[in-house]
């Protein structure tokens, strides 16, 4: 039986094709940014990228010896500066700082890539040691620093979000024996997530709890000792005497109160 390896296609570019062909669709003209990290950069998911129109990567890459070898200059200075400002900040009796950081960049290209790419250098000196840190992109505007911290480092963000999606609100429970099921468990998770990012970002806007994970606000605001009682017109809440976030309860109750019913669409 003949060999399929040369059209054989790995999950993550089927994927990403079909996504990216997706966007494409229904904006022809925006330019999309595709992050990850060095588990995205390989050369098949690069060359997808790569003949795309309006499209960019950002990868983080593993370090090996030839990518070191070229950091090291800019290693050894960064090393430098945060000997001589652990020695001036101990000359002020100041705490001395806990890392250094120095950006550069060169072009560099592995033998499995078809061309040479931007590789973006961070090249941090903590207590511990030095901590080089590489990014491939296409990208050729954004200095270093801007693409590593602004462009690169906020994929974290997108993970942290997930993780809260996940752990805190549970949308990894599809143990239902139907795919129906299971679908409608993540896409409840999903709208959980909505609601708890809207209350986050308008309600509880220059609180406590405006940077707040789900379970943060539920463990506050929700998970307490009530006594409920419900009149025709109203419902009351009666908290504990000794209840902290009694303040904020109030607030949050009182701006969804202000908040206009939606109006139902009957035609």
């Amino acid at each position: 039986m003949p060999a399929h390896s040369n059209i054989v296609k790995s999950f993550p570019e089927v994927a990403l094709v079909r996504l990216l062909s997706s966007l494409r669709r229904h904006w022809p003209h925006t330019h999309i940014l595709v992050r990850g990290d060095s588990h995205f950069a390989t050369p098949e998911v690069i060359e997808v990228i790569a003949h795309r129109r309006w499209t960019d990567f950002v990868f983080g890459l593993a370090g090996n010896a030839v990518l070191l070898r070229q950091a090291a200059p800019t290693i050894e200075a960064a090393r430098r500066l945060h000997h001589q400002r652990v020695a001036l900040a101990r000359a002020h009796d100041q705490a001395p700082p806990t890392s250094t950081r120095l950006y550069d960049e060169f072009v560099y290209a592995a033998r499995s890539w078809a061309q040479p790419w931007r590789v973006v250098l961070k090249a941090a000196v903590m207590r511990a040691g030095d901590n080089p840190r590489f990014v491939v992109t296409s990208l050729e505007a954004p200095t270093p620093q801007m693409l590593y911290e602004d462009l690169y480092c906020a994929r974290g963000n997108c993970e942290n979000d997930i993780k809260a999606v996940k752990n805190d609100l549970h949308s990894d429970r599809t143990s239902a024996p139907s795919f129906l099921a299971n679908a409608m468990r993540l896409l409840l998770a999903c709208a959980a997530y909505v609601l708890h990012h809207a209350l986050r970002t308008h309600t509880l806007q220059h609180t406590a709890l405006a940077q707040a994970q789900p379970s943060t606000v539920i463990l506050t605001l929700f998970k307490i000792a009530t006594q409920i009682k419900q009149y025709k017109d109203r419902i009351l809440l009666h908290l504990p005497s000794s209840c902290p976030v009694r303040a904020l309860l109030h607030r949050v109750t009182a701006l969804l109160y202000a908040v206009p019913a939606p109006v139902c669409n009957t035609s």
